[in-house]
């Protein structure tokens, strides 16, 4: 395992982190996690050198937590640095921060968290916690021993970020960073700025959510193949981002024990500015053509979730995206009308505007749904 400097402190990260976002589940339903067959791949990580497990309030419908504190027993709590997130977006006052964090505590099983984030910031959200006295409450949860290290997860513009990054001594951030969103949310520029006064960088959906790897288009393989060194299209990907020195942990939400060990693979010597000029000149075509199809920028991390309507808003995008990035139209026309309810359809979106509030790509999703339907609709 890599291991990188986490900023100020005197200790190592793992480049590799492993994110609970997407465990196996059974049944399909996200909020079953498969218990012996994620444990399983997490305490594998862990045993091959992970030392940063990710989790969060809201991930598989609150499931996460209570399932991360169960897999880390039997020793493996003392051999990881535990980070997970404050669901801002459900605090009114400042007695929320506190109620929150020891709700955590309880559903992690442990008496601290070492890497506390503020989950999701963006404009409204960051003005609001500010004004109900946030910074003085981690302050006082970094004094009382509950939490070790503060910091946030960011999804809003490059100027917000350095905003927040100047208004509090963080001890880390996490970000958006792939390549192709070099320049989307906090981007490159978001990263060199933390790196310019060491605060340590975590990065999020390097694979964009699993869509630089599943079924590349015949023109993106074509250009992988160029390359004389063969790797596959989620290996690129991490290769990329593991290439930044300014970068500290690389986070991945593996969902296979095939991915774990591919992932742990990788990063064994992907090392800072070892990309050639070659391999940095491809990955530039693929994210040409990439961006060239690409028609809505939805990662699924399904924030927009539940819809009040019963949209299933991510599952809705997804079988659009597919059918211009893969050529799946009939596929996902096959998809929307027999195997999504009716409910669960774009035509069911009751234009609310709710979803938009906490989507963290601010996409028009009431558009996006309308063009959804248009396209997928029973002719």
């Amino acid at each position: 395992m890599q291991y990188r400097k986490f900023g100020k402190e005197n200790f190592e990260i793992s480049l590799l982190g492993f994110g609970c976002m997407r465990l196996p589940v059974l049944d399909g339903d996200d909020s079953k996690i498969n218990e012996a067959e994620a444990t399983a791949m997490l305490r594998r990580g862990i045993d091959q050198g992970i030392n940063y497990v990710d989790t969060a309030y809201p991930y598989h419908k609150g499931s996460s937590e209570p399932f991360v504190g169960r897999a880390l027993k039997d020793g493996y709590r003392e051999k990881v640095y535990l980070a997970t997130k404050l669901p801002v977006w459900l605090t009114n006052n400042y007695q929320d921060f506190d109620k929150y964090l020891n709700e955590q505590l309880k559903r992690l099983d442990t008496d601290w968290i070492d890497c506390y984030l503020l989950h999701s910031l963006h404009k409204e959200v960051w003005e609001k916690i500010k004004s109900l006295g946030v910074l003085d409450f981690l302050d006082a949860a970094k004094k009382d021993g509950r939490i070790r290290y503060a910091g946030f997860s960011f999804h809003d513009e490059a100027e917000l970020f350095k905003e927040i990054i100047d208004a509090y001594d963080w001890d880390f951030c996490q970000i958006q960073l792939n390549y192709t969103d070099t320049a989307y949310q906090a981007g490159l520029e978001g990263l060199y700025y933390a790196n310019a006064k060491n605060i340590p960088v975590m990065i999020m959906e390097p694979l964009k959510g699993g869509r630089l790897t599943l079924n590349p288009p015949p023109e993106v393989m074509e250009l992988w193949s160029r390359s004389e060194v063969k790797r596959s299209p989620a290996e690129w990907a991490l290769r990329w981002v593991c290439n930044h020195p300014e970068v500290n942990v690389v986070l991945s939400g593996m969902s296979t024990m095939e991915q774990v060990e591919e992932n742990l693979k990788v990063v064994e010597d992907a090392y800072p500015n070892t990309l050639t000029a070659e391999e940095l000149e491809i990955i530039g075509a693929v994210k040409e053509k990439y961006q060239q199809m690409i028609k809505i920028n939805c990662t699924g991390c399904e924030y927009c979730m539940p819809c009040p309507a019963g949209v299933n808003i991510p599952r809705n995008f997804t079988l659009y995206n597919d059918v211009f990035m893969y050529n799946l139209l009939d596929p996902s026309i096959h998809t929307y009308n027999n195997w999504l309810k009716e409910d669960e359809r774009a035509s069911a979106c009751g234009a609310c505007g709710q979803c938009m509030e906490v989507c963290p790509q601010n996409i028009d999703i009431i558009e996006h749904l309308k063009e959804v339907h248009k396209t997928l609709a029973k002719k």
